[in-house]
């Protein structure tokens, strides 16, 4: 039989069938199939350390794997700083790459499940990090991604308003002009001091729901709400190392940038993997 190119009207009515078929699938994904909260265990400084460490193994073990996959981080920095440039959204340069770290814990989620598959001794490359795209939690993870895309707008906006307050609401000339009015007038040492004091929040409000979120929803069908309660309460009741941790990301994600972004090559995958190992150090084993 002849095959034909169907009425578009037909096309488009099956299409939009076939979305809310799976949407109510997706949604019933979104609370679990497991209800118990999982079971929390205390961390320390050490355990920072030490998944820290497995995370240098990990990406010793794959290390062709996470540098070719993980090309894609510098490329996203390069492009945004493009677009900066291009549009005359320079004055959105730093908040542009600084923001790009909100998205770090949903870019790192095929890190998580080479090292889920590594710790259980099954054969791992680059390849298996997207078949967290099956995984039966995609709908949760998918939900909580576009959360902290959210986050990342509202940091933008947020740095827009901080900029016009301050030194604007007229662009900088080039990037000169707006290197010597940002550190060498007293409104850029302004914005500065409220930029990071904003974006400390934002920063703050991503760690905590997502410290152990994604690597929850990959390694367990939890559902999206019971994994962001669980990563906040991981972030409560251990603040100090949560709070280390937070830091040493934000800290090697600063001098991976250096240069042209391109240390993130290196820097995302042990991050992303020691996140993993953090996880399995801040959540009880089934």
């Amino acid at each position: 039989m002849t095959k034909t190119i169907g009425n578009p009207g037909s096309v488009a009515i099956g299409t939009i069938g076939a979305i809310f078929g799976v949407v109510p699938r997706i949604l019933r994904r979104m609370s679990g199939s497991h209800g118990a909260v999982p079971e929390l265990h205390r961390i320390t400084f050490e355990d920072i350390r030490d998944a820290l460490a497995d995370g240098v193994g990990d990406f010793s073990a794959f290390r062709s794997d996470v540098l070719f996959a993980c090309l894609l981080y510098p490329i996203v920095g390069i492009v945004l700083a493009w677009v900066a440039f291009d549009r005359n959204l320079l004055p959105l340069l730093f908040p542009l790459l600084a923001g790009f770290a909100l998205l770090g814990p949903l870019a790192a989620i095929g890190l998580y499940e080479m090292s889920r598959r590594r710790a259980r001794g099954q054969e791992t490359g680059w390849q298996a990090g997207f078949s967290v795209l099956g995984s039966p939690s995609i709908g949760p993870i998918l939900a909580l991604g576009v959360i902290l895309l959210a986050t990342f707008l509202a940091w933008i906006g947020a740095a827009a308003l901080i900029y016009d307050a301050t030194l604007g609401p007229e662009p900088p000339v080039g990037l000169g002009d707006l290197l010597t009015r940002t550190f060498g007038t007293g409104a850029g040492w302004a914005m500065i001091v409220v930029g990071f004091a904003v974006g400390f929040v934002f920063a703050a409000f991503v760690l905590a729901i997502s410290v152990v979120s994604f690597p929850l929803l990959i390694d367990r069908d939890v559902g999206l709400v019971t994994a962001i309660v669980t990563s906040i309460r991981v972030a409560a009741a251990n603040p100090g190392p949560i709070g280390l941790w937070g830091a040493i990301v934000a800290i090697s994600l600063a001098v991976g940038s250096i240069p042209l972004l391109l240390g993130l090559v290196v820097v995302m995958p042990i991050l992303g993997h020691a996140t993993w190992h953090l996880y399995r150090r801040a959540v009880a084993v089934r």
